[in-house]
């Protein structure tokens, strides 16, 4: 495993980046509406993307299509905008990715809209949580598996389950580098955390079982059971004490 360490002008073209992420995301979160097609998300974040001088990352990456996933319920990631209208009582994942003079950025929220039901506001709040408890981790001389692990025991504190077959990753000038980040694991194992290492981390919670399915487009991933989840994704760099969270506004 070859995981890169950025320098500090790379992670400063990271922020400008990542920025945008986060500008974009905040821009998706006050648009998202029921009664809207998801198509018109992808209209908004391509549109906006290009207006703060960014490219999308995701559009034509292994031929997905556009440059948001829009994924809702019990769909988990990798959802493609197009004509499903969003309802009231739905919760919807934003993941979105952009380039920015030659560097990455890549985030995700979870959005509640309207009426949604108790346990649905619940699931996504505890997703959020465990975002926060696997940056919290990801410190110098801690491993991987520290965060990996507080995922994990976040969520499961918590009675969700965490998605296994998709994971968090290294990002610098590819949207995907090594090092893979389980949202699973055991504290102490796998590779030293070090300062100036850029990590897209992004825990996926089910209120059922972690088990997946591929939907029939081939993208999108739900829940084998059926059951709602729920993503979050930042995008950090390791400092020599708290890590930066490169796509915070």
């Amino acid at each position: 495993m070859s995981i890169i360490i950025k320098s500090e002008r790379e992670i400063a073209a990271m922020r400008k980046a990542s920025r945008v992420v986060a500008t974009v995301l905040e821009i998706l979160k006050t648009k998202v509406r029921p009664d809207m097609k998801t198509r018109e998300l992808d209209v908004i974040a391509t549109e906006e993307m290009t207006r703060l001088g960014a490219k999308p990352s995701f559009k034509g990456y292994r031929g997905f299509p556009a440059s948001v996933c829009v994924s809702i319920n019990d769909e988990i990631v990798h959802g493609i905008p197009g004509e499903r209208v969003v309802k009231d009582g739905d919760i919807v994942s934003l993941d979105l990715g952009a380039v920015f003079d030659g560097f990455q950025g890549d985030a995700a929220i979870t959005v509640v809209l309207g009426n949604a039901s108790q346990q649905a506001k619940e699931l996504v709040a505890a997703t959020r949580g465990a975002l926060d408890a696997g940056i919290d981790a990801a410190r110098p001389g801690n491993k991987l598996g520290d965060i990996s692990a507080a995922i994990q025991h976040h969520a499961e504190s918590l009675g969700y389950s965490v998605v296994r077959e998709y994971t968090g990753h290294g990002i610098g000038r590819n949207m995907h580098e090594a090092p893979q980040i389980p949202n699973f694991g055991f504290p102490g194992e796998g590779p030293v955390i070090k300062k100036g290492m850029t990590l897209a981390l992004e825990p996926m919670l089910n209120i059922g079982d972690w088990r997946t399915r591929l939907g029939a487009d081939k993208w999108v991933v739900l829940t084998s059971d059926g059951s709602l989840s729920a993503h979050f994704e930042h995008t950090i760099a390791i400092t020599d004490g708290v890590p930066e969270v490169l796509t915070a506004l």
